[in-house]
Protein backbone atom coordinates (compact mmCIF):
# COMPACT_ATOMS: atom_id res chain seq x y z
CA UNK A 1 0.00 0.00 0.00
CA UNK A 2 1.17 3.15 -0.54
CA UNK A 3 1.37 6.14 1.68
CA UNK A 4 0.24 9.35 0.39
CA UNK A 5 0.89 12.85 1.98
CA UNK A 6 -2.05 14.57 3.66
CA UNK A 7 -1.97 17.07 0.33
CA UNK A 8 -1.50 14.51 -2.61
CA UNK A 9 -4.69 12.96 -0.74
CA UNK A 10 -6.44 16.13 -0.58
CA UNK A 11 -5.94 16.57 -4.22
CA UNK A 12 -6.63 13.33 -5.93
CA UNK A 13 -10.17 13.53 -3.40
CA UNK A 14 -11.37 17.04 -5.45
CA UNK A 15 -12.08 14.50 -8.62
CA UNK A 16 -9.98 17.47 -11.09
CA UNK A 17 -6.16 16.25 -10.71
CA UNK A 18 -2.96 17.40 -12.24
CA UNK A 19 -1.13 14.74 -12.43
CA UNK A 20 2.18 13.66 -14.54
CA UNK A 21 4.51 10.23 -14.76
CA UNK A 22 7.84 11.07 -14.00
CA UNK A 23 10.72 8.88 -14.30
CA UNK A 24 14.32 8.90 -13.05
CA UNK A 25 17.02 6.64 -14.42
CA UNK A 26 19.97 6.10 -13.16
CA UNK A 27 22.60 4.39 -15.46
CA UNK A 28 25.57 1.72 -14.11
CA UNK A 29 27.93 4.89 -15.43
CA UNK A 30 26.12 6.45 -12.75
CA UNK A 31 24.51 9.06 -15.29
CA UNK A 32 20.87 10.49 -13.97
CA UNK A 33 18.43 10.87 -16.43
CA UNK A 34 15.15 12.58 -16.06
CA UNK A 35 11.93 12.18 -18.20
CA UNK A 36 8.14 13.51 -18.03
CA UNK A 37 5.09 12.68 -20.27
CA UNK A 38 4.34 16.52 -19.11
CA UNK A 39 4.64 19.18 -21.24
CA UNK A 40 7.16 21.07 -18.89
CA UNK A 41 10.41 20.51 -17.48
CA UNK A 42 9.20 19.30 -13.95
CA UNK A 43 12.44 19.76 -10.92
CA UNK A 44 12.68 17.96 -7.75
CA UNK A 45 15.46 16.23 -5.66
CA UNK A 46 18.49 17.74 -7.82
CA UNK A 47 16.67 16.11 -10.97
CA UNK A 48 15.17 18.13 -14.33
CA UNK A 49 12.78 15.99 -15.61
CA UNK A 50 12.56 16.87 -19.45
CA UNK A 51 8.86 17.26 -20.95
CA UNK A 52 8.38 16.41 -24.70
CA UNK A 53 10.79 13.28 -24.95
CA UNK A 54 8.69 10.94 -26.55
CA UNK A 55 8.14 8.27 -23.42
CA UNK A 56 4.95 7.08 -22.22
CA UNK A 57 4.08 4.53 -19.87
CA UNK A 58 2.11 1.66 -20.27
CA UNK A 59 -0.10 -0.19 -18.02
CA UNK A 60 1.56 -1.60 -15.09
CA UNK A 61 1.10 -5.25 -14.69
CA UNK A 62 1.00 -6.32 -10.91
CA UNK A 63 0.38 -9.83 -8.64
CA UNK A 64 0.06 -11.25 -5.80
CA UNK A 65 2.00 -13.83 -6.22
CA UNK A 66 6.29 -13.52 -6.62
CA UNK A 67 6.12 -13.27 -10.64
CA UNK A 68 8.02 -10.09 -12.19
CA UNK A 69 5.97 -7.24 -12.06
CA UNK A 70 6.55 -4.68 -15.29
CA UNK A 71 5.79 -2.05 -17.56
CA UNK A 72 7.01 -0.82 -20.39
CA UNK A 73 7.98 2.93 -21.19
CA UNK A 74 7.96 3.72 -24.85
CA UNK A 75 9.63 6.44 -26.41
CA UNK A 76 10.76 8.33 -29.69
CA UNK A 77 14.60 9.01 -30.41
CA UNK A 78 14.30 12.88 -30.56
CA UNK A 79 15.99 13.31 -27.02
CA UNK A 80 19.48 14.47 -27.52
CA UNK A 81 19.91 12.44 -23.92
CA UNK A 82 18.69 8.95 -26.11
CA UNK A 83 20.58 7.85 -28.56
CA UNK A 84 20.28 4.48 -30.53
CA UNK A 85 24.28 4.19 -30.26
CA UNK A 86 24.07 4.06 -26.60
CA UNK A 87 21.14 1.79 -26.52
CA UNK A 88 23.07 -0.47 -29.03
CA UNK A 89 26.09 -0.22 -26.52
CA UNK A 90 24.74 -1.17 -23.47
CA UNK A 91 24.39 1.71 -21.47
CA UNK A 92 20.90 1.51 -20.35
CA UNK A 93 20.75 -2.30 -19.99
CA UNK A 94 19.76 -3.11 -16.49
CA UNK A 95 19.72 1.09 -15.37
CA UNK A 96 17.68 1.55 -12.28
CA UNK A 97 14.06 3.26 -12.73
CA UNK A 98 12.10 5.23 -10.26
CA UNK A 99 8.46 6.12 -11.41
CA UNK A 100 6.58 8.80 -9.90
CA UNK A 101 3.47 10.17 -10.24
CA UNK A 102 4.16 14.01 -9.63
CA UNK A 103 1.30 16.96 -9.23
CA UNK A 104 3.09 19.01 -11.69
CA UNK A 105 1.20 22.19 -10.16
CA UNK A 106 2.61 21.32 -6.48
CA UNK A 107 5.58 18.80 -6.81
CA UNK A 108 5.99 18.75 -3.56
CA UNK A 109 3.19 16.49 -3.59
CA UNK A 110 4.23 13.24 -5.29
CA UNK A 111 4.56 9.79 -4.52
CA UNK A 112 6.96 6.68 -5.61
CA UNK A 113 5.05 4.26 -7.54
CA UNK A 114 7.97 1.75 -8.36
CA UNK A 115 11.13 0.84 -8.44
CA UNK A 116 13.06 -1.70 -10.93
CA UNK A 117 15.34 -2.11 -13.40
CA UNK A 118 15.64 -2.00 -17.29
CA UNK A 119 15.00 -5.01 -19.05
CA UNK A 120 14.55 -6.09 -22.94
CA UNK A 121 14.87 -3.08 -25.02
CA UNK A 122 13.15 -3.10 -28.38
CA UNK A 123 14.38 -1.10 -31.34
CA UNK A 124 12.66 0.33 -34.03
CA UNK A 125 13.85 2.74 -36.21
CA UNK A 126 12.43 6.01 -35.05
CA UNK A 127 11.28 4.34 -31.26
CA UNK A 128 12.10 2.16 -28.81
CA UNK A 129 10.12 0.33 -26.11
CA UNK A 130 11.92 -0.25 -22.90
CA UNK A 131 10.78 -2.94 -20.40
CA UNK A 132 10.94 -1.89 -16.69
CA UNK A 133 10.98 -5.13 -14.28
CA UNK A 134 9.80 -4.91 -10.36
CA UNK A 135 13.00 -5.62 -7.93
CA UNK A 136 11.48 -9.24 -8.31
CA UNK A 137 13.86 -9.88 -11.14
CA UNK A 138 16.59 -10.04 -8.71
CA UNK A 139 15.10 -13.31 -7.29
CA UNK A 140 14.87 -15.12 -10.43
CA UNK A 141 18.94 -14.74 -10.68
CA UNK A 142 20.71 -18.19 -10.12
CA UNK A 143 22.60 -18.14 -6.55
CA UNK A 144 25.60 -20.13 -5.74
CA UNK A 145 27.77 -22.32 -7.28
CA UNK A 146 27.23 -24.52 -9.82
CA UNK A 147 28.87 -28.11 -9.79
CA UNK A 148 31.13 -28.62 -13.63
CA UNK A 149 34.36 -29.94 -14.76
CA UNK A 150 35.10 -26.50 -15.47
CA UNK A 151 36.30 -23.41 -13.73
CA UNK A 152 33.22 -21.07 -12.68
CA UNK A 153 35.56 -18.16 -11.12
CA UNK A 154 35.55 -14.96 -13.47
CA UNK A 155 39.49 -14.53 -14.57
CA UNK A 156 41.63 -12.44 -12.42
CA UNK A 157 38.73 -12.16 -9.60
CA UNK A 158 38.67 -12.93 -5.74
CA UNK A 159 38.12 -16.66 -6.04
CA UNK A 160 40.51 -16.76 -8.96
CA UNK A 161 43.21 -14.67 -7.66
CA UNK A 162 45.36 -14.02 -11.15
CA UNK A 163 46.51 -10.65 -10.83
CA UNK A 164 45.54 -9.49 -14.85
CA UNK A 165 47.75 -6.35 -14.28
CA UNK A 166 51.12 -8.96 -14.58
CA UNK A 167 52.67 -7.69 -17.72
CA UNK A 168 53.07 -11.79 -18.43
CA UNK A 169 49.11 -10.88 -19.00
CA UNK A 170 48.58 -7.65 -19.83
CA UNK A 171 49.70 -5.99 -23.46
CA UNK A 172 48.87 -2.73 -24.69
CA UNK A 173 49.21 -1.38 -28.77
CA UNK A 174 46.83 -0.06 -31.28
CA UNK A 175 45.08 -0.79 -34.32
CA UNK A 176 47.04 -0.96 -37.46
CA UNK A 177 44.54 -2.10 -39.77
CA UNK A 178 41.09 -3.46 -39.92
CA UNK A 179 40.32 -6.70 -41.54
CA UNK A 180 36.32 -7.26 -41.01
CA UNK A 181 33.99 -4.85 -38.73
CA UNK A 182 35.61 -6.98 -35.73
CA UNK A 183 38.61 -8.41 -36.74
CA UNK A 184 41.83 -5.91 -36.85
CA UNK A 185 45.54 -6.37 -37.00
CA UNK A 186 47.21 -4.84 -33.74
CA UNK A 187 50.60 -3.65 -32.86
CA UNK A 188 52.81 -4.09 -29.64
CA UNK A 189 51.49 -7.41 -29.15
CA UNK A 190 53.93 -9.51 -31.29
CA UNK A 191 55.82 -10.88 -28.08
CA UNK A 192 52.72 -12.81 -27.27
CA UNK A 193 52.59 -16.40 -28.35
CA UNK A 194 48.97 -16.84 -30.39
CA UNK A 195 46.04 -17.89 -28.49
CA UNK A 196 47.41 -16.00 -25.57
CA UNK A 197 44.45 -13.42 -25.42
CA UNK A 198 41.89 -15.79 -26.44
CA UNK A 199 38.73 -15.69 -24.25
CA UNK A 200 40.43 -12.32 -22.81
CA UNK A 201 38.88 -8.69 -22.85
CA UNK A 202 40.32 -5.25 -24.70
CA UNK A 203 39.68 -2.04 -23.35
CA UNK A 204 39.84 0.62 -25.57
CA UNK A 205 41.82 3.82 -24.54
CA UNK A 206 41.34 6.07 -27.51
CA UNK A 207 39.01 6.32 -30.41
CA UNK A 208 35.07 6.26 -30.78
CA UNK A 209 35.02 3.26 -28.28
CA UNK A 210 37.17 4.81 -25.39
CA UNK A 211 36.33 3.58 -22.01
CA UNK A 212 34.18 0.45 -23.61
CA UNK A 213 35.11 -3.32 -22.73
CA UNK A 214 34.77 -6.03 -25.27
CA UNK A 215 35.44 -10.16 -25.51
CA UNK A 216 38.27 -11.81 -27.58
CA UNK A 217 37.12 -14.44 -29.43
CA UNK A 218 40.41 -15.51 -31.38
CA UNK A 219 44.11 -14.37 -30.98
CA UNK A 220 46.14 -15.49 -34.23
CA UNK A 221 50.07 -14.32 -35.33
CA UNK A 222 50.79 -13.28 -39.02
CA UNK A 223 54.65 -12.36 -40.10
CA UNK A 224 54.82 -11.61 -36.26
CA UNK A 225 51.66 -9.31 -35.73
CA UNK A 226 48.87 -9.73 -33.64
CA UNK A 227 45.09 -10.22 -35.42
CA UNK A 228 42.46 -9.97 -32.98
CA UNK A 229 38.83 -10.86 -33.32
CA UNK A 230 35.85 -9.58 -31.12
CA UNK A 231 33.20 -11.50 -30.25
CA UNK A 232 30.45 -8.79 -31.32
CA UNK A 233 31.53 -5.74 -33.51
CA UNK A 234 31.50 -2.56 -31.92
CA UNK A 235 28.35 -0.42 -32.38
CA UNK A 236 31.06 2.48 -32.90
CA UNK A 237 33.39 1.41 -35.76
CA UNK A 238 37.17 0.42 -35.13
CA UNK A 239 39.98 2.88 -36.39
CA UNK A 240 43.40 2.62 -37.27
CA UNK A 241 45.37 4.34 -34.52
CA UNK A 242 42.63 3.64 -31.72
CA UNK A 243 44.62 2.87 -28.18
CA UNK A 244 44.07 -0.43 -26.67
CA UNK A 245 45.15 -2.87 -23.57
CA UNK A 246 44.18 -6.43 -23.90
CA UNK A 247 44.07 -8.95 -20.97
CA UNK A 248 44.64 -12.74 -20.99
CA UNK A 249 41.81 -15.17 -21.61
CA UNK A 250 40.73 -18.56 -20.32
CA UNK A 251 39.26 -21.44 -21.33
CA UNK A 252 38.32 -22.74 -17.93
CA UNK A 253 40.24 -25.57 -17.78
CA UNK A 254 42.30 -27.09 -14.77
CA UNK A 255 44.96 -28.08 -17.91
CA UNK A 256 45.39 -24.30 -18.89
CA UNK A 257 45.03 -22.76 -15.02
CA UNK A 258 48.19 -25.05 -14.58
CA UNK A 259 50.45 -24.41 -17.46
CA UNK A 260 49.22 -21.03 -18.00
CA UNK A 261 48.16 -19.29 -15.07
CA UNK A 262 50.30 -21.66 -12.42
CA UNK A 263 47.06 -21.33 -10.28
CA UNK A 264 45.83 -25.25 -9.89
CA UNK A 265 45.55 -24.01 -5.97
CA UNK A 266 42.63 -21.76 -6.90
CA UNK A 267 41.06 -23.91 -9.37
CA UNK A 268 36.88 -23.43 -8.81
CA UNK A 269 35.57 -26.11 -10.70
CA UNK A 270 35.41 -29.98 -10.39
CA UNK A 271 37.46 -31.68 -13.03
CA UNK A 272 37.09 -35.19 -11.87
CA UNK A 273 33.33 -34.95 -11.88
CA UNK A 274 31.70 -37.08 -14.64
CA UNK A 275 30.70 -36.03 -18.14
CA UNK A 276 27.11 -35.75 -19.40
CA UNK A 277 28.36 -39.25 -21.19
CA UNK A 278 28.38 -41.15 -18.34
CA UNK A 279 24.78 -41.69 -19.11
CA UNK A 280 25.29 -43.27 -22.77
CA UNK A 281 28.02 -45.51 -21.50
CA UNK A 282 26.78 -48.80 -21.55
CA UNK A 283 29.21 -52.44 -20.51
CA UNK A 284 31.38 -53.88 -22.96
CA UNK A 285 33.53 -57.13 -23.16
CA UNK A 286 36.60 -55.63 -23.09
CA UNK A 287 36.32 -53.86 -19.46
CA UNK A 288 37.01 -50.52 -18.83
CA UNK A 289 34.31 -50.36 -15.51
CA UNK A 290 36.57 -49.57 -13.04
CA UNK A 291 34.87 -45.99 -12.27
CA UNK A 292 37.46 -43.65 -13.54
CA UNK A 293 36.08 -40.29 -14.92
CA UNK A 294 35.25 -40.68 -18.57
Amino acid sequence: MKSLSPELQAHLDEGTTTLAWVWRITRADGQVFGFTDHDRTLSFDGTDFEPESGLTASEVRSGSDLSVDAQDAEGVLTSDRITETDILDGRWDNAEVEVWRVNWADKGQRVLMRRGAIGQIRRGRLAFVAEVRSLAHVLGQTVGRTFQATCDAALGDARCGVDLEDPAYKGTGAVIDLLRDRAFTASGLGGFEAGWFTFGTIEWTSGANAGRRAEIVAHDLTDGIAVLTLLEAPVRPIAGGDGLIVRAGCDKRIETCGTKFANVASFRGFPHIPGQDAVLRYATKDGGHDGSVL
